[in-house]
């Protein structure tokens, strides 16, 4: 699933390449992808006809684009959702769902394989869609408080792994920046949010912060080809990764087997070497 930078890396391209356009005509290919708007397929198509798309935001892994009505556009990518900028020459992708034609002749294309992703309209959207306001600010948000934060996660007894994928603690980390952040600081995704102290705390948020931007400065993190920007091109940042997907391989800080365990219908990865598992209280 897309994480923050791969987001971050869309609504970049969505900001140079469709805010400032009218929305001139709309067409639903398949009403999946619309299934959370409040009007439906119609609604949809008649709330965003002769709308202009004013921005392009982002919290978490969410994106929307406030319209001129003060209505916005939200939209998730789930799975495998693009949002592509193409011409009207570019043959339509195979798994095309939404099309918007924009007043300077591109379309923005919403193409998603497998359909966990969608867009809507969200009324009244276009400063906070009410959809998203219980998801946390992220760590490259101004305004996320670190503080904050850190008191939450020493309060919790769940693990610190978990606490890193709780969008209503921090928004945008998803599987594979938690096993990068918690490499980089020599913790184990077991250990739980109320053993670790306020630096540590610190220590592994900055560390996320850290691992997401590098991720973005390279375009993010593509495994196949369901992961693009607008442009249709891929991220980079897979060939940087230390722990994720590398099960067997060397620890790239002291040489140990990468081990994966099963997490959450998922897989986590890490050294454990570095990664010392907490210890069990005896009986």
């Amino acid at each position: 699933m897309p994480e923050l930078p791969e987001v971050e890396v869309v609504r970049r391209g969505l900001d140079t390449h469709a805010v400032g356009r009218r929305i001139d005509s709309v067409e639903v290919l398949h009403t999946r992808p619309v299934r959370r708007d409040p009007g439906g397929p119609t609604g949809f198509v008649a709330s965003l006809t002769g709308r202009t798309i004013e921005a392009a935001r982002r919290r978490g892994k969410y994106l929307w684009l406030p319209l001129d009505s003060g209505d916005a556009i939200l939209g998730h990518l789930g799975m495998s959702g693009q949002m592509l900028v193409q011409p009207p020459t570019v043959p339509d992708e195979r798994h095309l769902r939404i099309r918007l034609t924009l007043s300077d002749g591109q379309e923005l294309r919403f193409v998603d394989q497998r359909m966990f992703g969608g867009l809507a309209t969200s009324p009244g959207g276009a400063e906070l869609p009410p959809e998203m306001a219980h998801i946390a600010r992220d760590l490259l948000d101004d305004e996320f408080d670190l503080d904050d934060f850190t008191r939450r996660v020493r309060r919790r007894t769940s693990a610190v792994k978990r606490l890193l994928l709780d969008q209503t603690l921090v928004s945008g980390v998803g599987n594979i920046y938690a096993d990068e952040a918690l490499w980089r600081a020599g913790l184990h995704g077991e250990r739980l949010g109320e053993k670790l102290t306020a630096r540590q705390v610190r220590e592994l948020a900055d560390h996320a912060e850290q691992v997401m931007r590098q991720a973005l400065d390279q375009g993010g993190t593509s495994f196949d080809a369901l992961y693009v920007n607008v442009n249709g091109e891929s991220g980079y940042f897979e060939r940087s990764l230390n722990v994720y997907g590398r099960e067997g391989e060397a620890c790239r800080r002291c040489g140990a087997p990468i081990r994966r365990i099963a997490f959450m219908n998922r897989s986590s990865y890490f050294c454990p070497v570095c990664q010392k598992p907490p210890r069990t209280p005896r009986s």
